[in-house]
């Protein structure tokens, strides 16, 4: 295949790559956006990034909590803390919603999939069938709009709740509610309640949410859930423990299954994702051959002797016989020598010196006769004499 035609190919599948990232990139950002996990870790609409920012700039320490129900350490309680459940997004099981209710600590408990753990309390959530309702609007919020909310609290007519759905696994699930000593209803609407603050004994207080959304970073933004989402927190409490746990932020995760997540869900690793398959495609064209195998182009190098015929030719050519019969022994002269370079010096007098060296009479006979050439003017034929002559000798004397 020719050179333009590979950089042609080369080139419209690298083309061809980049969209496909940008489209995908662009998707996973939509999805990103679209993300309605009520996580304090997440800045889209849907997120509870704004609630915890807010409460941070108010003094409240936001700690994400990321391990099991099972671990709360809960062996000292904090007058001052409280421990939240915003709408998980995988739902709590009734083993969490019964241990979770039964924990000695401060309880702020959001949306339907916190239902078991609410139900453990004495109430339901009921979803509001239709369009979401408007919740009455709190004092001190003329300017803002009202949130809307999907869901309500219905109070039970029973306090023992028992779930065997969990049957299967000889496991069946009771709890009793414990009996209020004083019900606040923070916020209605349609006549029934949607936020409720329950004083039980001991001290505790669980704060009961119907709908999650009101913790949401657009609600927060647009609406009057903000102001209501930071009173249900400030000024009692300074310390929010959120779970994160049961949004898929499990802390058991590794440094390389974080890195795989990020690219999977940012614009920047499908890029990176794009460029890994660009350097596979690019080995794999380089290492396919396209046509049969060529032979190999034999490439011999020349010989000295072959290189001194030719000089020798050239310099004859041009008459300058004297001059080659000079270079020829001058070569021979840099080529015996122990540093390899040309030295000065009468020519004459260094082959008499080699006389000693030279042991059979085929090498003797050269040296004469180079020694005649070079003492006289040498003649057309005497340079390829010479020649031959000076490789003899470099045949007999060389290291």
């Amino acid at each position: 295949m020719r050179p333009r035609t590979e950089l042609a190919l080369g080139a419209t599948a690298l083309v061809l790559l980049g969209i496909g990232a940008a489209a995908l990139g662009s998707r996973r950002a939509r999805i990103d956006d679209s993300d309605t996990r009520r996580s304090t870790y997440l800045f889209g609409p849907s997120g509870a990034s704004g609630f915890a920012d807010a409460l941070a700039r108010l003094g409240v320490t936001v700690v994400r909590y990321r391990r099991p129900v099972s671990l709360l350490d809960t062996a000292e309680p904090d007058s001052e803390a409280v421990i939240a459940f915003l709408g998980p997004t995988f739902d709590l099981s009734p083993a969490e919603g019964a241990e979770i209710a039964r924990l000695p600590a401060d309880l702020l408990l959001a949306g339907r999939s916190a239902g078991t753990a609410i139900r453990c309390l004495g109430y339901d959530v009921v979803p509001w069938r239709g369009d979401p309702v408007a919740v009455r609007r709190p004092s001190g919020t003329d300017s803002l709009p009202v949130p809307r909310v999907g869901a309500l609290l219905r109070r039970r007519t029973t306090r023992t709740l028992v779930d065997s759905s969990e049957a299967a696994d000889s496991r069946v699930i009771s709890c009793t509610a414990p009996m209020p000593q004083r019900i606040d209803t923070v916020l209605t609407s349609a006549g029934r309640p949607v936020v409720l603050r329950l004083d039980l004994e001991g001290g505790r207080a669980v704060t009961l949410v119907s709908d999650d959304r009101l913790f949401a970073n657009r609600a927060v933004r647009q609406t009057a859930a903000g102001e209501l989402a930071l009173e249900l927190v400030v000024p009692r409490y300074r310390r929010l423990i959120v779970d994160e746990y049961h949004h898929g932020f499990d802390a058991s995760g590794s440094l390389a299954g974080a890195t795989l997540d990020w690219t999977l869900h940012s614009p920047w690793g499908w890029a990176l994702w794009q460029l890994v398959a660009v350097g596979i495609l690019a080995l794999l064209a380089e290492g396919v051959r396209f046509g049969p195998a060529r032979q190999a182009i034999e490439r011999r190098r020349r010989s000295p002797l072959e290189h001194v015929h030719a000089l020798a030719t050239a310099l004859a050519a041009s008459r300058g016989h004297d001059v080659a019969v000079r270079l020829i022994v001058q070569g021979l002269r840099r080529r015996l020598g122990r540093s390899g370079r040309a030295t000065g010096g009468e020519l004459g007098g260094w082959l008499a010196s080699l006389a000693p060296s030279v042991r059979t009479p085929r090498g003797e006979d050269a040296l004469h006769r180079l020694a005649d050439i070079t003492a006289r003017r040498a003649a057309a034929d005497e340079v390829l004499v010479a020649a031959d002559d000076a490789e003899t000798l470099w045949e007999e004397l060389k290291p």
